[in-house]
């Protein structure tokens, strides 16, 4: 993270190293593996790992595993894969369940300083006591028990005595606190579900605020950066580490999370789109999520640059996503080969070609990066264009084929419509055309010009191929209350058409530029040597402009 990516959060940690605050700084990147990771959580793991890296740091992975209901293994192994893949690689991989038996050790001794307390109350009733913003809370009627019985009680909850709901222990703190999270919050509750990680070891389960602080004083952890949602929960977050028994003393900074045009950004609905199967998994390519990032064809450079140049503030801000595309254009254009795909073919007879002969033609592999070399594409009687690229009827000022009209085939020669063929409805099957031999590409002539260029890809070698359009998942500009009324669903055009010759061989993220119609992936996951699959990474131009 240079000079040009500065931050609030890097003043901070500047002025604690220059002060002597810390020996040595060191974050953490906290998931809960309850969904996939998504964009946004690129952009804290960026910052977490960079951020230490430049200070001479390290970082932790840690799993904020406090609640089974939502957990799954699944989730823990794909988060794993997404941060290597991003190209980070943490100090250590912990889990907020290897601290279990820690955090119960610091439970009872805030029972023991009659900092805690069982409370007998419902999660309902618990809620209409606390207050509101103007209002001070009540005091509970188990607030008064003796240290004693919370131990026994405590103890009861541990040995699973209680069903789920029945018990809960709760800080005591200050039932009147302007800040409602200090209102007595709750530290543990019951709930008798298999923990992907400890099993059935416990029933009892720390809450998150009550978890994660620990967490951090056990780790070390210098500077816990996390998003604003958890600024209000700052007070607690540091009254549980100024009562806890350990060395350690993090200091909590909060950042403003990441805001996507066209975007969701919260887990739970991320899940609600693929349980109610409005995209293919969480690794659809139309998700925001790093794995479906990575399947459409995104890179991890482009990602982290992007991640690097959004900056670091206080200020909720809404980011077009047209600049993550941005970058993932300036990470490929000198590395991915150009080629040549038709997605909607139309097949064109060269009438005049000698039949049966094939034609192997020199073309750039990547214009602007010479050092790639060049490839040869075949050329033949029989070709595919786009069916866009011709009409019979057309309008003024088009420059592509029609009846009569010449247009250079790329990287070979000029052709001229003079016949049009159509089935039994009047739909047209192919059109038939003469070349001019004199015209072949690169051989200097001048003798008259055309104004179209048009791809093709020859007939007698092409290789069949499918190809995946999208668009974004989610319209803003949809009518609807509910994000769902917002979901696009024409987020998904698939094409059937052919590649050039030279895709026969490609391996599951392969890259490439097809001409005029954008960059685009082999899919690792439906795409074959029997049946190539491409999905569209982003298209060629954008209106955005980096300011």
């Amino acid at each position: 993270m240079s000079e040009n990516h500065t931050h609030f959060i890097k003043h901070i940690v500047t002025k604690d190293m220059e002060e002597g605050s810390y020996e040595e700084i060191v974050t953490r990147f906290p998931p809960e593996p309850n969904g996939y990771l998504h964009i946004g959580h690129a952009k804290s793991i960026v910052l977490n790992f960079e951020l230490a890296d430049e200070f001479g740091g390290r970082t932790n992975l840690r799993f904020d595993d406090t609640n089974p209901l939502k957990e799954d293994k699944e989730y823990v192994d794909a988060i794993l894969e997404d941060i290597h893949w991003l190209g980070f690689e943490p100090e250590a991989v912990r889990y907020a369940s290897n601290y279990f038996d820690e955090m119960y050790r610091q439970a009872v001794r805030l029972i023991e300083r009659g900092l805690a307390y069982v409370e007998d109350l419902s999660q309902e009733e618990i809620r209409e006591m606390r207050g509101t913003l103007t209002e001070a809370g009540k005091e509970s009627p188990s607030r008064s028990r003796s240290i004693e019985e919370n131990l026994e009680l405590f103890e009861q909850m541990k040995q699973g005595e209680f069903g789920d709901g029945e018990k809960v222990l709760r800080a005591k703190i200050d039932m009147s606190s302007p800040n409602i999270n200090l209102r007595d919050p709750v530290l543990y509750r019951i709930s008798h579900t298999e923990h992907h990680n400890t099993g059935s070891d416990w029933c009892i389960y720390p809450m998150y605020s009550f978890a994660h602080p620990l967490e951090d004083a056990i780790e070390g952890v210098t500077h816990s950066i996390c998003t604003l949602e958890f600024e209000d929960q700052r007070p607690l977050y540091d009254w549980v580490v100024e009562h806890a028994e350990l060395d350690g003393e993090p200091k909590q900074i909060e950042f403003a999370r990441l805001n996507l045009t066209n975007t969701v950004m919260s887990k739970r609905k991320l899940k609600q789109l693929v349980d109610e199967n409005y995209v293919d998994g969480w690794d659809d390519p139309r998700m925001p999520t790093i794995s479906g990032l990575r399947r459409r064809g995104f890179t991890p450079e482009s990602i982290k640059q992007f991640c690097r140049e959004i900056g670091v503030s206080k200020a909720d801000n809404l980011v077009d996503v047209r600049m993550l595309e941005h970058f993932l254009r300036e990470d490929l254009k000198l590395k991915a080969p150009r080629t040549m795909a038709v997605l909607d073919p139309l097949k064109v007879v060269i009438t005049n070609y000698p039949e049966g002969e094939v034609e192997w033609l020199p073309a750039d592999i990547n214009p602007e990066n010479e050092e790639m070399g060049t490839r040869e594409i075949p050329f033949s009687r029989e070709i595919y264009i786009e069916r866009e690229d011709f009409m019979e009827d057309p309008p003024k000022k088009y420059f592509r084929l029609y009846p009569g009209n010449e247009v250079r085939i790329k990287h070979a020669y000029f052709i001229k419509c003079h016949d049009v063929i159509k089935d039994e409805n009047g739909e047209i099957t192919e059109i038939h055309c003469t070349y001019d031999p004199e015209t072949k590409s690169g051989s200097g002539f001048t003798g008259r010009k055309v104004k179209g260029t048009l791809h093709y890809v020859d007939a007698s070698e092409a290789v069949p191929a499918e190809f995946r359009l999208y668009d974004s998942l989610i319209d803003d500009e949809a009518a609807g209350d509910s994000f769902l009324d917002h979901v696009n669903a024409s987020s998904l055009k698939v094409q059937h058409g052919f590649v050039e010759p030279n895709m026969k061989n490609v391996q599951p993220h392969d890259k490439f530029q097809f001409f005029r119609h954008g960059y685009f992936n082999v899919d690792p996951k439906d795409s074959t040597s029997e049946k190539l699959v491409f999905n569209r990474v982003v298209g060629l131009k954008s209106s955005f402009k980096l300011k």
